[in-house]
């Protein structure tokens, strides 16, 4: 646990991506079986450990410590694994700290009325950072800073070897010993990949001055839908549904996986559609991670997925073509199979940059994020090559909003007021009020940040934990992608991926937006 301890510190401390990696592959060399698979899986977020939740581990921490003194240091810390790790009592000497993989079987299999007891014996025979990696692994919070493709590149000697290992990712279980030994010169792993996710491809955000070094007939343009991006994978060997990080939503989405009678690998994007026409977003999202769905929102929620690639037909691997021949496979295919719950997303037909332009501007009205760019001679890749995939999205919409409440970060955020929820006036009974519309955490910079956290501790009026409620007297310029009608906000409205644009310390707070200046934004299909 030490050493794993080690690495995480390492990781969340390192803002350079060239120095985590060097920390996970040095980590990953030198720490041997099965604690470096234990590892890579709980970066990865493959690692299935009983979950605790933060009250239980409060409570172990209150039997032990003055509860007024926890909660005072919680509030100062503001992470409540950093908090425990730090006011646990004891200092366990090394020779007593356990393995990984004895900490992982321990957890694994103890039952559920005893969970709690073993945790707390395991924080006795820990120093303070593998407390904390403990806490981490215990709750779900393994927020580092690496992501699971970060930690697959760690592994790898080269982009060739980092493609095999996402092409067999999915069919590998940890602590991935037989993956460590074909790394290490062994033979490569038998895997049957039939239900495999594929690693996708993925674009690069453009913007428009970079088109003038572009050929606009050595593209395809594509709209680019507001859904999820998904995998339909189906065949004899069964039907999976994935999402573009690979995660099996197929338990969400029952109409469309039991749709997938054919024997092909389609890469799209995954709707709600009714009657042909693709609902707002926030409909698809009642559905997303639920492990039963209700024959009610099976009704009033119908899925499908929009298909713009194949991968896969008939065993056959497609990648390796053109995007153009492809796209012909596609459409024989969708022609000679005429899937159910699937259908075809149209090409956007231009013959210059300026045209497509006037066809971009027009993506709101049509409710969609914008248009892709595909490179019509580009085989499919895995991972965000540069040049043969584009997102050109819509501009953001922006709105002045006051805020309202600010919450602690986590991570190196946890010592500032990071999280902020910002509202829109409207009329109450007793003049304007404000009512909550959105959410943001970034946009802002590390010295705005500082002016925020210190505008926050002087300017608050109550406190909830985490959370101060301020005076209403900042404004924010808020970037938003698109606006929909919430039933879950009392405002009756909700934005979709909110950002920061600009703080406006010049600005008062009476001549913010009002709400039903927010709700004119509403797509006409909401």
């Amino acid at each position: 646990m030490r050493r794993f301890a080690r690495l995480l510190e390492a990781l969340v401390l390192t803002p350079a991506r060239n120095g985590k990696l060097a920390h996970l592959s040095r980590y990953f060399a030198e720490t041997p079986d099965p604690d470096r698979g234990w590892a890579l899986a709980s970066l990865a977020g493959t690692l299935e450990l009983p979950h605790l939740t933060s009250s239980v581990i409060r409570g172990l921490v209150e039997e032990r410590v003055d509860p007024v003194l926890f909660r005072l240091s919680y509030d100062f810390v503001g992470d409540l694994a950093e908090t425990v790790a730090l006011i646990w009592p004891g200092e366990a000497p090394a020779e007593a700290s356990p393995r990984l993989d004895e900490v992982v079987h321990t957890l694994r299999e103890t039952g559920r009325t005893g969970r709690a007891r073993v945790v707390a014996d395991l924080l006795d025979r820990l120093e303070p950072s593998a407390r904390l990696a403990l806490i981490k692994l215990c709750t779900g919070g393994m927020r580092v800073g690496a992501s699971a493709r970060l930690v697959k590149t760690a592994l790898a000697a080269d982009a060739e070897q980092l493609r095999e290992i996402e092409e067999m990712w999915f069919a590998l279980e940890p602590p991935y010993e037989a993956l460590f030994a074909w790394l290490g010169g062994g033979p490569r792993p038998d895997l049957d990949l039939r239900l495999a996710f594929r690693p996708v491809m993925l674009a690069n955000p453009l913007e428009a001055e970079r088109l003038a070094d572009l050929e606009p007939a050595a593209y395809a343009a594509e709209w680019k839908w507001d859904g999820v991006r998904v995998q339909a994978v189906s065949g004899p060997g069964g039907r999976r549904l994935y999402t573009r990080t690979g995660e099996d939503i197929s338990q969400s989405f029952p109409d469309v996986v039991e749709a997938l009678d054919w024997h092909a690998v389609i890469d799209g994007e995954l709707l709600v559609i009714r009657d042909g026409v693709v609902a707002p977003f926030p409909d698809l999202q009642k559905r997303l991670g639920r492990k039963a769905v209700s024959a009610k929102m099976l009704i009033e929620n119908p899925a499908a997925i929009r298909a713009y690639d194949i991968l896969e037909a008939a065993g056959e691997d497609l990648r390796p073509l053109p995007f153009d021949a492809r796209r012909q496979r596609l459409e024989t295919w969708m022609e000679e199979v005429r899937p159910e719950r699937l259908d075809l997303s149209p090409l956007v037909p231009f013959e210059s940059w300026e045209a497509l332009a006037a066809i971009r501007d027009d993506a709101r009205v049509q409710a969609m994020e914008g248009l892709m760019l595909k490179r019509r001679d580009a085989a499919y890749v895995a991972g965000r090559p540069q040049g043969p995939w584009f997102k050109w999205k819509r501009d953001p919409l922006s709105a002045d909003c006051v805020l309202m409440y600010a919450q602690r970060g986590h991570g190196k955020r946890s010592s500032y007021y990071s999280d902020f929820t910002f509202g829109a006036w409207t009329d109450g009974p007793e003049g304007p009020v404000l009512l909550p519309v959105g959410k943001a955490y970034s946009g802002y910079t590390d010295s705005e940040l500082e002016q925020l956290d210190r505008w926050i501790r002087n300017n608050f009026t109550e406190r909830f934990g985490p959370v101060r409620a301020v005076v209403p007297e900042l404004v924010f310029e808020v970037a938003f992608d698109a606006i929909h009608v919430s039933t879950r906000h009392k405002s009756g409205v909700a934005m979709r991926f909110p950002r920061i644009k600009r703080i406006r310390w010049d600005k008062p707070a009476a001549e913010a937006d009002r709400l039903e200046t927010l709700r004119a934004l509403i797509a006409p299909a909401d």
